[in-house]
């Protein structure tokens, strides 16, 4: 078994839609409203605000365990530890518009999830803390997988008859567009710098 050192290639990280459904072993930081729908700017704070909060927890208090499945449909999460009132819920594939590993806290993935469009805050963070490094970023690649296959189904949907479609197969135009970010905590930080650069 290789070591989990950071020189270890992105090879141990790629998923593919074969691969799936794969559970990682992670903790539940929490959620935050998000101001919008893809990018790391949008990610960045609520990441921050949430693992503030997870660091100032009293003694009694600890971040649930979780089991989180990312499957073609999704992203599944059951918390294993301590006992809860609503222990499983999920993310519908089709309400999850981003994914990303922090790139402060490498250990953590980030995604936005579109709660209801009509309601104030349709967006949220969710944010998970993995054991490690490596595993923040296979779940960033396994939820990329996800998004492919998704794509394809909604492309393939969308060159059927189009008068068959019921309302509930048809995707509001808002959720056809999601975004993973694959490039490493390192490369997004200097695209962010470059960004600001220019602006």
């Amino acid at each position: 078994m290789a070591s989990n050192n950071s020189s270890s290639t992105d090879l141990d990280s790629q998923v593919n839609v074969e691969d799936l459904p794969i559970t990682f072993k992670v903790k539940y930081i929490g959620s935050e409203v998000a101001r919008g729908l893809w990018g790391i700017k949008y990610t960045r704070r609520p990441v921050d605000i949430m693992v503030g909060v997870a660091k100032n927890l009293p003694p009694n208090k600890v971040l649930p365990n979780c089991e989180l499945k990312v499957s073609t449909d999704g992203v599944q999460l059951e918390i294993i530890s301590p006992k809860a009132s609503i222990n499983h819920w999920s993310y519908p594939i089709d309400t999850i518009s981003y994914g990303v590993q922090d790139l402060v806290y490498t250990r953590v993935f980030a995604m936005i999830v579109v709660k209801d469009e009509s309601s104030p805050h349709p967006f949220e963070v969710h944010a998970f803390v993995c054991d490690s490094r490596a595993m923040a970023r296979k779940l960033t690649f396994a939820l990329a997988a996800a998004f492919q296959d998704y794509s394809r189904r909604v492309k393939e949907a969308a060159g059927e008859e189009e008068g068959e479609a019921t309302p509930s197969d048809t995707i509001t135009p808002t959720r056809q567009k999601f975004a993973i970010d694959l490039r490493t905590p390192e490369e997004i930080q200097a695209g962010e710098l470059e960004q600001e650069t220019e602006a």
